[in-house]
């Protein structure tokens, strides 16, 4: 955990326990390698919920545009954020949208630091 802690000290929670278990292998060299591209993949919970917020202005979906959910992003860009209920179920579940788009960052790239170690 200390590990994770110097290499990406932003990781909190369950982010930090998931990656932390995917570099426990990595030689130090491939676990600064993933930490260099998975901070400029990852998304930010807090960037999320500001997203998801400026849906209430006129511009739902965004957050899932950013999370690559296209089709739902073009759902909530049509439909008001469906009459505005999906936007506020995504402002409670904010943290969860972003750490399953990390959650996949990661596996790709500790997929690809693997393969090319």
């Amino acid at each position: 955990m200390a590990r994770i802690l110097s290499l990406m000290p932003e990781l909190i929670g369950e982010e930090q326990a998931f990656v932390s278990s995917l570099i426990k292998d990595m030689s130090d060299d491939d676990a600064q390698q993933f930490a260099n591209v998975y901070r400029v993949r990852r998304k930010d919970p807090q960037t999320i919920l500001l997203l998801t917020l400026v849906g209430f202005l006129g511009f739902a979906g965004i957050q899932r545009f950013i999370v690559d959910q296209i089709g739902l992003g073009i759902l909530y860009l049509l439909t008001a954020g469906i009459c505005f209920i999906g936007t506020i179920v995504d402002l409670v579940n904010y943290r969860n949208i972003a750490f399953e788009y990390n959650q996949k960052q990661a596996q790709q790239i500790a997929a690809i630091v693997r393969s090319s170690s």
